[in-house]
């Protein structure tokens, strides 16, 4: 490829990791590591002041001090840095992480054992505005969109919540430092699952379900 490289944000809480991971993506001529972060919270200040094309990001950071997790920094930057593209990097691919990942924003989930040329895919589709997966992610996934079920995920019972307390879109996305338009999303899903076309609907069924408690 020819142009200017892709500027990458490496988020990581193991040094000996994010070296590696520099390493590995700078052998690449169109990759550049530009700023590597220890914690999310690091992430998302280095994030809102260098704008990378994408955000490489750890989904548990780990021991003590380490603040909050990946995916509440992929929150985080939706409001700090809209935009910018995350691709979690972890060594977990159970559903519930995956699911937790991309509603939270991220554009790409790639295992940290997995081979490097699925990590530089997801980065470079990342960029490009396509959501990047490793295969034995997709298959977390498929199960989950081709039967989401009725069941509230545990986000979506958190938008209920706060239309029950009056909040308005963008007070709910700023709450949960989402986009007005991922809160709408949820909500979409929220009224299909409930059986409900308008908020108060929605949190009528959902106290009849033992969803809320507004006692």
């Amino acid at each position: 490829m020819t142009g200017v490289p892709l500027r990458l944000l490496v988020a990581d809480d193991h040094a000996v990791v994010r070296a590696g991971l520099r390493a590995l993506l700078e052998g690449e001529p169109d990759l550049e590591v530009a700023a590597e972060a220890g914690t999310g919270e690091e992430a998302v200040r280095l994030a809102a002041g260098l704008t990378p094309d994408v955000v490489l990001m750890d989904l548990r950071f780990a021991g003590p001090g380490a603040g909050i997790d990946g995916i509440e920094a992929v929150r985080r930057l939706g409001v700090a840095a809209p935009g910018v593209p995350v691709v979690m990097l972890t060594s977990y691919s159970g559903r519930a992480d995956v699911v937790r990942a991309l509603e939270a924003g991220a554009r790409g989930y790639v295992l940290k054992a997995g081979p490097p040329q699925e990590l530089f895919r997801a980065v470079r589709g990342a960029a490009a505005g396509a959501l990047g997966l490793a295969p034995e992610v997709v298959g977390e996934l498929v199960g989950q969109v081709v039967d989401p079920g009725r069941e509230l995920s545990g986000r979506e019972v958190e938008v209920v919540r706060l239309l029950a307390e009056g909040l308005s879109n963008r007070a709910i996305a700023e709450a949960l430092f989402l986009s007005e338009a991922t809160v709408k999303t949820h909500l979409v899903r929220v009224y299909r699952k409930l059986g409900a076309d308008n908020r108060a609907a929605a949190v009528s069924e959902a106290v009849r379900r033992g969803l809320l408690d507004l006692a």
